[in-house]
């Protein structure tokens, strides 16, 4: 096989791109991993993890320096000392806003699976059943029964500890022993359990976090300095998990410091012959030969890289034939939620620093529960407290001071909603060819934001969370909505929809590019709507689908 001529090419090497590298190299493909950033080797590069914070140079904040590099991290929590070596540099790679947007990004090997929450639901047959019964957008190509094997595959392998409720709404999983709730969530949960007779449930949050050993990693350490990178390989990543199981087979190839700038297209064969990359050192050009193209890039950069393909063939770009692409961005919503006081607890603790808390599941718009808005949204919480950073106004200084902050703070418990935004056509991305970024490349332009539905949601989410906590024993119940600007959520999804038409989608059911059937794009891009759960375990399930597909298009030379 010549140096540049590989059986599939995988563009991304985050969650997505890490599963599709590992599916295609254990089915005996030559694959090349291509990965826009630098390396970000497991273990060695996690240089803070095995740190105090008062070991940090500035304590775990960032410097005047970085706030000024870095306004768009310094828009919510993902500004820290620890971590601000892992987000893209927002000079050399900016974006437009038409309306705000705030979008987080990581270039690096592993991408945001270093990163992310962890937290790993299924999807229900409701939520794919949801744009058809709703006459929203088009309906998905596929339902729950076509997933749910790939759900567990994934899961066997990555390790997601849940524990099973029999919920219609949340199926349950192929899940390692749960994480417990704490005696408080225990309290709270059981209480909202009876005022709500059994229609509402506080459960702990499923989570990629393995609770015992498990694929030669040796399991949670309750360090809780996850994205920090896990020397341990407590949770699941790429550089844990995915890298190392497709490096065994001796099929993987990994080029960092590739900006993907289109996908070659043959006119003749009508499909894909591989990639262009500009090497982001040198600003070289190359290009790589393969049968088959996996975009993993993330909802928002495969569809760059699809704008930028094709367009001597389609103006638009590869896969705009249906007029879809780059529409319908999605995202959830959240910043907002209600924390309280909890009471009678004072001489009970906990172990560790747990590496989830609870989540409430969906429980509007089902059955006979009926809203004045289309969908739902979940919760995710925890009961904790204070510990030593917490202010003690009648004590500022001196032994006194110590003194009680060597003993732990009040009991408090909090929540925040993660809401689904509907598929609108006009929220869309697009090229910005006025900008350009270091390397000369258009950027993207944001063009998308909360409607009418989402703002209804909104009112519920705060409201229900304040009934519940008070109806969970609560006082001194707060409510916060800071607002949301589309991205925030860090969930985004849509720009290259799946569907069983090409007149109305980017993808077909085997998220297979409908105009070059040798390019799969298995990020958000595919998503035909968002439901409320965090999607990540979705993506992963469907990238192992589209993988298993390809590897056997690709024998029958199909492809």
């Amino acid at each position: 096989m010549a140096d540049n001529t590989y059986n599939a090419i995988v563009v991304g090497s985050g969650i997505s791109g890490g599963w599709a590298a590992k599916e295609l190299c254990e089915k005996g493909l030559k694959v090349l991993l291509l990965e826009r950033g630098g390396p970000h080797e497991h273990i060695k590069d996690y240089k803070s993890a095995s740190k105090n914070i008062w070991e940090l140079e500035h304590r775990g904040y960032t410097t005047t320096e970085q706030k000024k590099k870095y306004p768009v991290i310094h828009r919510g929590w993902a500004a820290s000392e620890a971590v601000m070596d892992a987000w893209a540099s927002e000079e050399d790679c900016p974006y437009t806003e038409i309306k705000p947007f705030t979008w987080w990004r990581s270039y690096r090997f592993g991408g945001r699976s270093v990163l992310w929450g962890r937290h790993s639901y299924r999807w229900s047959q409701m939520d794919f059943e949801a744009n058809a019964k709703d006459g929203i957008a088009i309906p998905w190509p596929i339902g729950y029964n076509d997933i749910a094997p790939w759900y567990d595959h994934v899961e066997k392998f990555a390790g997601i500890s849940g524990s099973a409720q029999g919920l219609p709404q949340l199926p349950d999983g192929q899940f390692l022993p749960p994480f417990e709730l704490n005696i408080v969530e225990k309290d709270i949960a059981a209480r909202i359990k009876n005022q709500f007779k059994g229609q509402r449930h506080l459960i702990i949050g499923r989570v990629a976090n393995i609770s015992v050993p498990h694929n030669e990693r040796p399991g949670c350490q309750f360090r809780a300095r996850c994205w920090e990178g896990c020397p341990f390989g407590g949770y699941f990543s790429t550089q844990s998990s995915t890298f190392p199981a497709a490096q065994k087979t001796g099929n993987l190839t990994v080029r960092p410091w590739s900006i993907v700038t289109r996908v070659l297209f043959d006119k003749e064969k009508n499909k894909a012959s591989g990639v262009e990359i500009l090497d982001a050192e040198t600003n070289t050009t190359y290009e790589f030969r393969s049968d088959i193209v996996f975009l993993c890039a993330s909802a928002l950069n495969s569809a760059w890289i699809l704008m930028n393909s094709a367009t001597d063939i389609w103006p638009d770009g590869l896969g705009s034939s249906s007029g879809e692409l780059g529409h319908n961005v999605m995202d959830h919503h959240y910043n907002l939620g209600a924390r309280a006081s909890i009471e009678g607890f004072e001489d009970k603790y906990y172990f560790g620093r747990r590496p989830t808390g609870f989540y409430i599941p969906r429980f509007a718009n089902i059955g006979s529960d009926k809203r004045d808005y289309l969908r739902g949204f979940g919760y995710q919480g925890a009961a904790s407290r204070s510990g030593w950073r917490r202010e003690i106004a009648e004590l500022n200084i001196g032994g006194e001071l110590k003194d009680a902050l060597s003993e732990p703070g009040p009991w408090e418990v909090g929540a925040t909603g993660f809401g689904e935004i509907l598929p609108y056509h006009e929220n869309k991305i697009a090229l910005d060819k006025t900008k350009k970024d270091k390397w000369g490349l258009p950027v993207l332009a944001m063009d998308a934001e909360l409607k009418e539905n989402e703002m209804k949601m909104r009112k519920d989410i705060v409201a229900e969370m304040k009934a519940m906590l008070e109806a969970g024993g609560a006082t001194n119940v707060r409510t916060w909505d800071d607002g949301h600007a589309m991205g925030h959520g860090i969930h985004e999804m849509g720009t290259a929809r799946m569907g069983t038409d090409r007149k109305t989608s980017v993808l077909n059911k085997w998220n297979q590019v409908w105009d070059a059937p040798n390019v799969f794009v298995t990020d958000g891009a595919f998503m035909t709507s968002s439901a409320c759960q965090n999607p990540s375990l979705t993506y992963m399930a469907f990238t192992a689908r589209a993988a298993n597909h390809a590897a056997e298009e690709l024998k029958k030379q199909n492809l």
